[in-house]
């Protein structure tokens, strides 16, 4: 295939699921007390038990209860988030993520935001790479 493909035309291969597909990004979306934020579901191994010395970020807020926690991947192992609650996982298309500036000075953990899961109330979510969470805590 020929590099003057246009974005109007078929690609051969491709079916109309397909395309749907790659447009799309999987977001598991969890509670930290009062505020729901949002992550890459691809980064998330399981969802576990949370135990006593699981990482809770403060910036995040503190779990209610946070008898849950997310279970990721690191360099050095497994990593665990406490939280209150998983809300689910939702296929978001890319037109309704945005990256966080870096005129925001944001945590280095908050990657982004998610404006299409509630149009209606124009909520955004806050979108944050787990295994950024552990580097901001002196845990890697």
């Amino acid at each position: 295939m020929s590099g003057n493909v246009l974005l109007d035309d078929e690609v051969p291969g491709l079916d109309a699921d397909a395309d749907r597909v790659l447009g799309e990004v999987d977001i598991l979306f969890f509670q930290i007390g009062d505020s729901e934020y949002g992550t890459d579901a691809s980064s998330v191994l399981r969802i576990d038990r949370a135990l006593p010395d699981d990482l809770t970020v403060r910036d995040l807020g503190l779990p209610h209860k946070g008898h849950r926690a997310l279970v990721f991947d690191t360099p050095e192992g497994e990593g665990h988030l406490k939280v209150d609650a998983v809300n689910g996982v939702r296929s978001i298309p890319l037109a309704g993520l945005r990256r966080m500036p870096a005129a925001a000075a944001a945590a280095s953990y908050a990657v982004g935001v998610c404006l299409a899961l509630d149009e209606e109330a124009g909520r955004p979510v806050l979108l944050i790479d787990l295994a950024e969470t552990l580097k901001t805590q002196g845990r890697h």
